[in-house]
């Protein structure tokens, strides 16, 4: 039954297959390696959620008096779907005259009751607030838009709706 050749075979067969395994390690050791001299080889920076910001943080009436019309004009088009700025109401209320205006002012115009209920005034710090992310500013509002994150595009945005005012 365990003859010679068989012995023999078996332990080739073992010694074939711990060959392959080492072989194969040392491949895909090379292939991924991770380490180089001790160090990463590839960094993933984050975002310290705490850190401060090194900018200085320049108030609102110094951005809009940088900002930029002609921007906010291409910045509008996102807002174009919904909203026109020659005095007729879209899907939302037209914005011409916007800045200034009380909050849920125009007339005819059937405002969800969140903004509805709003009885502020449309100053370009509240519109800055309301077009970072309006579901946040006003919780329950139909208007889908998320939001703009950089406050360059807000301030932009909202000097156009200032040249197209009333």
């Amino acid at each position: 039954m365990f003859d010679t050749m068989t012995l023999t075979k078996a332990t080739a067969g073992f010694c074939g297959a711990f060959l392959v395994f080492l072989l194969g390690k040392w491949v895909a050791e090379e292939l991924y390696h991770v380490d180089a001299h001790g160090e990463a080889s590839y960094v993933i920076e984050v975002a310290d959620a705490g850190a401060a910001s090194d900018e200085p943080e320049v108030d609102f009436a110094t951005l809009m008096a940088e900002a930029n019309v002609d921007n906010g004009a291409k910045v509008f088009r996102k807002c174009s779907a919904c909203h026109k700025v020659n005095g007729e109401d879209g899907t939302g209320p037209h914005l011409d005259g916007v800045v200034g205006r009380g909050q849920g002012d125009v007339a005819g115009f059937g405002y969800s009751s969140t903004l509805a209920s709003l009885d502020g005034t449309w100053t370009p710090e509240e519109l800055s607030a309301f077009l970072l992310k309006p579901s946040t500013y006003a919780p329950g509002t139909s208007m889908s838009f998320p939001g703009l994150k950089k406050v360059g595009d807000r301030v932009d945005l909202i000097a156009y709706l200032e040249s197209v005012g009333n």
